[in-house]
This record gives structure tokens, C-alpha cells and sequence, in this order.
């Protein structure tokens, strides 16, 4: 290869629009933070429950012949507490290279890099599609090197990385398939395999955090309504729906063997709901949703003796009458929460107060520049701002309703970091009126 020729393709891989490069700094980045900062050192206190917590538990069971199991304290039985793609990820790296092992933090998290490493890509496919090239590149470049962005990727040994990434990927799926940002002659993208390849994306996402499911039907409809002609698009979205319950169906009569009870996805709802909502409650967690990790602790012992579905219904029950008795309280605390998904979730004790300061900043200061460039893309009539405006609303409402953490907002970012790189190219000087002739 002649010496110029290598040049050439140095500086075409070398450039800020090029997807591998993107991918590239942003992957290699990533693992430098786990490498040098020492993030794969997971605390080791509570028999390891910090790596991963209830789905590092459950990945324990796995590998080590108990099955889908134990995500607390010592051997409790089957579980169906945490959707099941992550733990089996998790699962899969221990086998390789042992339980609980540093070796393992760091490839996991390695493989969270490549999750959030692959989001940048998406975020400028979507970005172009949807405004220019300028707001691509801005916007994909942001998620590369702004340290909150990848902070769930570095740090967390849970699924926020790979939902993000299949959210995005969901989102950019939707915009092919409604022709947003596509050449006038490109032919129409709703196929069948594309409805297909919809339900498969969806599906991956409920086995990885069912929360987000809220926003499938929004989705789907937005798709439909795009279909030419409306009858051949109804038949697609039908069969898509179908292949969706079918690769759902697989865990539902698993979970119906095992606790004879229909649990579509998981069954800790009623426990969550509890655990934040009861006596004296603040918007958080008044007592830990997960089991306390102490074999004598009353939940615990609780929990083994009922059984896990029997004990997140009595803990439903007896949520759902607290709430009945204080609406008001029970309406205080949703808006609290609310202002806890958009304005920050206020850390536990033990932060210097400057720096929480900063934090809180840092966090509310991208959901009010993301708020702000979804109003002036749906002021615009940006293509699709109305279909990512339900994803803002309809995403965060579990969490208003029963918990708040500041991970939740995670698959909303990468619309976020678009929508901010936009509000900021439009600002710009007011173009001065002509003066009128004397």
C-alpha cells in the first residue's frame, strides 16, 4: 500500500463524522476510566452484592447450578425479581472467568463500554436523520466524552448501558421505517422483516428493563400511521405484535411453572411499591425494595417463609391500603419524585455539600436544556419530535408512580444530549431589521 494511499485512509478514519472512529474513542475511552480508575474494584461487603446486585446474585445462582435463583440472601429458590437477559450476561462472563472475580468487573463493565460506545453511532444516525450534520456530530461527540453520559457504563454492573443502546437502536429503526431524513426515491422501509425486526428489538428491551414497554404502543402507532397503504402496514404491526408475545412466551411459562401464577415478566412490583410508599415515607426507598441481607432480618425471614411472589403481593396489599388512606400524601410524594427524574435525586449522606451541588447542577442542567430543544424541534415541527416527545412522557411515569433513582432517566440521554446540542446551534444573534428609508 503506497504511502499516500495510507494517508488517505488515516484521514478518512480520522474524522468526526466517521462512525468507527466515533465508536472507537468512545470504546477506548471507556476502558481507560475502568482500567486506570480502578472501576472493576467492586466493594466486597455484604457477601459481593455490589457486583450487580440482585442480578449479580441471580448470575451466582446461575453459574454456579442453582438456576434462576437466589437474589438475596443464600439459597431462597427461583426467582422472577430482575427480567433475565442482563443476569444471564452476567452469568455467562462468571463462567468464563469466575464469580465475583475483578476480572470479571472488568470485562462486564468492558462490555457496558460497548454498549454505550455503540450508542454514539445511533445517536448521530439519529441526529441527521432527524436535523443535520452539524447536530450529528455535536450530539454524538457529546456522548463520547461528557463523563455523565458514560458514568452508568463505567461504574454499574447493571443494564442501563445496554438499555440505552437498545432504545436508541428502537428509535432509529422507527425513523427508517417512517422515512425520516430518507432520499425521496428510497423505497418504502415498512416490510414485514422490518415489523419483525421491531418486535425482536422490543422484546430484547422488556427482557432487559420491561418499564420502557409504556412507550411501545406510542411507537408502534407512530409507525403504523406512516403506512402506505394503512391496510398492508395493520397486517405488519399485527404480525409484529404476535412475534413480540411469542418471544416473550418462553419466560411467562417459565415463571407460571415455577410460582403458578401468570407473571408476564417479573413479580416485584408489589415489593417496590411498598418500599417507598409506606408510613413516613419521602419519596424514596422508607426500607431497601431488595431483601435486607441479614439471614435473621424480619423481611428476610419473611421473605423465605412466604415465598417471593406471595410476599411482593402482601407487600402490594399493604402499599396499595396505605396509599388509599393518604392520597394527598401519596400525591406529595409522586410530585416529589417527578422533581427527583428531571431536577435530581439527591445523594445519600456522606457528599461534601459543594459537590453535590455541582452534581445536582450538572443533572437538572441537561434535563432542562433536553426539555427546552424537544419544545423548540416540536415548535419546528422537527420529523418525529412528537413521536420522542411521548417517549418523555410516557417513559418516566413508573418511576413517578413508585420509586425514583437517577439511572432511570438513562435511556431518555441520548435523546437528551440531542435535543441540547440543538437548542444551543439554534441560539444565535437575532438577524437586525432593515431600517426603513427616511
Amino acid at each position: 500500500m503506497s504511502t499516500a494511499s495510507a494517508q488517505s485512509i488515516r484521514k478518512k478514519f480520522f474524522t468526526a463524522h466517521n462512525l468507527w472512529f466515533v465508536f472507537s474513542a468512545a470504546f477506548l475511552l471507556r476502558v481507560l476510566v475502568i482500567t486506570i480508575g480502578h472501576t472493576y474494584r467492586i466493594r466486597s461487603g455484604w457477601d459481593h452484592f455490589q457486583f450487580g446486585w440482585e442480578m449479580g446474585r441471580v448470575a451466582r445462582a446461575l453459574a454456579t447450578g442453582y438456576g434462576y435463583a437466589n437474589p438475596f440472601v443464600g439459597h431462597t429458590g427461583p426467582t422472577a425479581w430482575v427480567p433475565p437477559l442482563y443476569p444471564l450476561l452476567i452469568a455467562a462472563v462468571f463462567k468464563l472467568t469466575g464469580v465475583y472475580s475483578a476480572a470479571s468487573a472488568w470485562l462486564i463493565l468492558t462490555l457496558n463500554s460497548v454498549f454505550s460506545a455503540a450508542t454514539a453511532p445511533l445517536i448521530y444516525k439519529i441526529a441527521e436523520r432527524c436535523y443535520n450534520r452539524r447536530v450529528a456530530v455535536w450530539s454524538a461527540w457529546l456522548w463520547v466524552l461528557y463523563p455523565a453520559f458514560m458514568q452508568y457504563a463505567v461504574h454499574w454492573i447493571w443494564d442501563m448501558a445496554l438499555t440505552a443502546m437498545l432504545f436508541s437502536i428502537t428509535l432509529l429503526l422507527a425513523l427508517m421505517m417512517r422515512e425520516i431524513g430518507s432520499a425521496p426515491d428510497t423505497p418504502s422501509q415498512q416490510t414485514t422483516a422490518n415489523w419483525l425486526l421491531f418486535a425482536f428489538l422490543w422484546a430484547l428491551i422488556a427482557y432487559a428493563n420491561p418499564s420502557l414497554l409504556l412507550f411501545l404502543p406510542a411507537c408502534g402507532i407512530w409507525i403504523l400511521i406512516g403506512a402506505r397503504p394503512l391496510s398492508r402496514g395493520f397486517i405488519n404491526a399485527t404480525l409484529a405484535a404476535l412475534f413480540f408475545l411469542a418471544l416473550l412466551a418462553p419466560w411467562t411459562i417459565r415463571n407460571h411453572r415455577v410460582f403458578h401464577h401468570l407473571i408476564p415478566m417479573r413479580d416485584n412490583l408489589g415489593a417496590e411499591l411498598e418500599a417507598a410508599n409506606g408510613p413516613g415515607s419521602n419519596g424514596f426507598e422508607v426500607e431497601a425494595a431488595t431483601i435486607p441481607l441479614a439471614a435473621c432480618a424480619r423481611r428476610t425471614m419473611l421473605y423465605k417463609s412466604l415465598g417471593e411472589y406471595q410476599y411482593s403481593k402482601l407487600m402490594g396489599r399493604k402499599a396499595r391500603a396505605y396509599i388509599a388512606a393518604h392520597h394527598a400524601h401519596y400525591a406529595a410524594i409522586t410530585l416529589k419524585r417527578f422533581y427527583f427524574y428531571w431536577v435530581s435525586v439527591p445523594h445519600p449522606l456522606g457528599r461534601h455539600p459543594s459537590s453535590e451541588y455541582f452534581r445536582e447542577l450538572n443533572y437538572c442542567f441537561f434535563s432542562i436544556t433536553g426539555i427546552l430543544g424537544l419544545a423548540l424541534s416540536l415548535k419546528r415541527r422537527i420529523p418525529a419530535a412528537h413521536m420522542f416527545l411521548w417517549a418523555f412522557i410516557l417513559l418516566p411515569i413508573t418511576y413517578y408512580l413508585i420509586i425514583a433513582n437517577a439511572r432511570y432517566r438513562h435511556p431518555l440521554e441520548p435523546l437528551i444530549c440531542i435535543f441540547t446540542v440543538y437548542l444551543f446551534q439554534s441560539a444565535g444573534p437575532r438577524k437586525a431589521k432593515p431600517q426603513k428609508a427616511a
